[in-house]
């Protein structure tokens, strides 16, 4: 898998505000903001791009997915404050 190809299935799952997937080829780290995890816990928001990839991480397709996620207001906070 690439990271286009990661991109696309989170983004099919997953209205995204900023989407960035990076890795090796093996391992994955993602930052992904949207509307949807409003209210949500992390685990929560994890579950729910956890689900968008599922298919291919059973596969072993995708190895592994680390990620990061945040709400619209959380990521405009987290760039001032970089």
């Amino acid at each position: 898998m690439t990271a286009d190809d990661i991109r696309q299935l989170i983004a099919e799952h997953l209205a995204c505000e900023h989407l960035v997937v990076d890795g090796d080829g093996h391992h994955w780290y993602a930052v992904i903001v949207s509307t949807a995890f409003e209210g949500q816990r992390q685990i929560q928001r994890h579950q729910r791009v956890y689900a968008a990839v599922r298919e291919h991480m059973q596969s072993e397709a995708l190895h592994a997915l680390s990620m990061k996620t945040f709400t619209p207001a959380e990521w405009e906070q987290a760039q001032q404050q970089a």
